[in-house]
């Protein structure tokens, strides 16, 4: 537990996992027990499956066994005929719709979440609502807006994908934030806003192979962005526009619910309706709270 005694902290190698049950006092302990002994069991069964979740996605490929593998493979496969994407591009996400399945399946909660480094699952009982803040660099964390999940909306799950953030990227947004039904299928669809929000051949752009930073990465060859020079408001707006033809896209796909994409200072949401839309936050007061 963490200090403020509300808050559970589950950590395994590469998982850093931070949630929190609302509800009677026995039903979030019973929570709580039940996603601990479920929390044991997830790396190892994840890398039983590993060589697999590595390889490109194809069409009517090889179900996993594993259930958060399973939600991994169908949260990439809307995107495998058109780029190249991995399993793996949805792995914080399924791992965090998995925790907080076992969460609901053993105790009766108001509502709950489960962030896993930033993508987050979501479980609103009617009537409750999250108050959910987007963060536009992830190196250094600060709010840029903030906007309302409310139960009676179909948005459970949160992801957020960027060169900045602890992922590699193909693109240079600083970060993009997607909404979307579930939290698996919010990080697939992060990954490829994300990817293009791009500059090709800009040279102010650092990109270096994949696999001279992480031998093992599911990406390979494939150049990673490390760094990106200024640039000016022209080849910002370029960039985003590209990722905004992207997330449209996914939008009227029903895909995802909506997006905020950020590069260098500039914004540009997509699919948010007028109750939805990001609440700007002022300059003085961009400091990270906890729900």
């Amino acid at each position: 537990m963490l200090p403020d005694g509300r808050r559970l902290h589950l950590h395994d190698g590469p998982i850093d996992v931070v949630l929190k049950a609302f509800g009677d006092p026995g039903e979030i302990e019973c929570a709580y027990r039940a996603v601990s002994a479920r929390f044991v069991t997830v790396l190892d069964e994840l890398c039983s499956e590993l060589t697999y979740l590595r390889q490109p996605a194809r069409i009517n490929s090889l179900v996993p066994v594993g259930s958060v593998a399973k939600r991994m493979v169908e949260a990439v496969q809307p995107y495998c005929q058109q780029t190249f994407i991995t399993p793996m591009a949805a792995v914080a996400g399924a791992v965090a719709e998995e925790l907080l399945d076992t969460m609901t399946a053993a105790a009766e909660l108001s509502k709950a979440y489960v962030n896993d480094g930033g993508d987050i699952a979501l479980h609103l009982a009617a009537g409750e609502q999250f108050v959910i803040g987007m963060v536009e660099n992830p190196e250094h964390p600060s709010l840029f807006g903030r906007t309302v999940i409310d139960s009676s909306t179909p948005i459970r799950g949160i992801a957020t994908s960027g060169w900045r953030g602890r992922s590699f990227s193909l693109g240079i947004a600083d970060s993009v934030t997607v909404l979307a039904d579930r939290t698996s299928t919010a990080d697939a669809a992060a990954t490829i806003v994300a990817n293009a929000v791009d500059l090709p051949g800009h040279p102010a752009i650092r990109r270096v192979p994949a696999r001279d930073l992480a031998p093992d990465s599911d990406l390979g060859d494939r150049c990673v962005t490390q760094s990106v020079g200024k640039l000016t408001s022209n080849e910002i707006a370029d960039a985003l526009a590209a990722g905004v033809g992207v997330a449209e896209s996914l939008c009227r796909s029903n895909l995802i619910h909506a997006a905020a994409l950020t590069l260098q200072g500039e914004t540009r949401v997509v699919g948010f309706s007028e109750s939805l839309e990001p609440k700007q936050i002022s300059t003085s007061d961009r400091r990270m709270v906890h729900a």
